[in-house]
C-alpha cells in the first residue's frame, strides 16, 4: 500500500478504535501516535489493529504529527483526527484519489451533515480540518510545523507560499467529538477559547513579522 493514515491522539480510548477500524476497512495501514495520554489510548489503538507510537510527555497536535511523520516511509499520507464519528471509507477514498491521481496536492476534509456543531465550527473554520490527504515529501516540507500546538496554520500557510493546488472535500455524514462533549463543558470550553487565542496570536504574529 502506498498510503499510511497518521492519527496524533491524546487521551482518546473511548474513540481511536472506531477511527482505526475504518482506516483498516478501506485496506490502510495506520500509524498512531500517542501523545503521552494518560489513559488507555496506546492499547485500545493497538487493539484495534494499528501500529503505534508512544511520546513519554504531551508534546501537542503538531509535535506528535511530526514524530509520526518521521517515521512515513509511503509516498502519500492520509491525516485524521482519533475522534471522529460517523466517518466511513469512502471518505477516506474522497479524499485520496485526487491526491494520488495528481490533481491536487492536498485534500482538505470537511463534514457535512454531521451534527449542527460540528458542521458549524468545520465550515466557520476549514482551514483548521485535521482529515487531509496529501504526499508525505509536501508535508515534510512544511517549515514551522512544530511552532504551535497545532500544525493545521503552518500548513495553511505552506499551501500559499508554494501555490499548492488544494481543495475541501466534503465528507457527508462524518463529524467529531467535541471538546466540551469528551472533557466536561467548562474544562472543554476553556481548551477551545485557548486554541483560538494560539491560533490567533500565530495569525497576528505572521502579519506583523513577529
Amino acid at each position: 500500500m502506498d498510503t499510511t493514515v497518521l492519527i496524533p491522539a491524546y487521551n482518546e480510548e473511548a474513540h481511536i478504535a472506531l477511527v482505526v477500524a475504518v482506516a483498516q476497512e478501506a485496506g490502510l495501514p495506520v500509524l498512531v501516535v500517542d501523545d503521552g495520554s494518560t489513559d488507555h489510548t496506546a492499547q485500545a489503538a493497538e487493539r484495534a489493529g494499528a501500529r503505534v507510537l508512544r511520546l513519554p510527555e504531551n508534546r501537542g497536535k503538531s509535535g506528535a504529527l511530526a514524530y509520526g511523520l518521521a517515521h512515513v516511509q509511503t509516498p502519500y499520507l492520509l491525516m485524521l483526527d482519533a475522534d471522529l464519528v460517523g466517518l466511513k471509507p469512502q471518505h477516506l477514498w474522497a479524499m485520496l484519489e485526487p491526491v494520488r491521481s495528481g490533481k491536487l496536492d492536498m485534500a482538505i476534509g470537511v463534514f457535512k451533515s454531521g451534527g449542527l456543531m460540528t458542521d458549524f465550527g468545520n465550515r466557520a473554520t476549514p482551514f483548521l480540518s485535521g482529515q487531509r490527504a496529501c504526499t508525505t515529501a509536501w508535508l515534510k516540507s512544511v517549515p514551522n510545523l512544530t511552532e504551535r500546538r497545532w500544525p493545521e496554520p503552518a500548513i495553511t500557510d505552506h499551501l500559499a507560499r508554494t501555490q499548492a493546488r488544494w481543495a475541501y472535500i466534503e465528507l457527508p455524514g462524518a463529524s467529531q467529538i467535541m471538546k466540551e462533549q469528551k472533557r466536561g463543558f467548562w474544562r472543554g470550553l476553556g481548551m477551545r477559547l485557548r486554541m483560538y487565542a494560539d491560533l490567533l496570536r500565530y495569525r497576528l504574529g505572521k502579519r506583523f513579522g513577529a
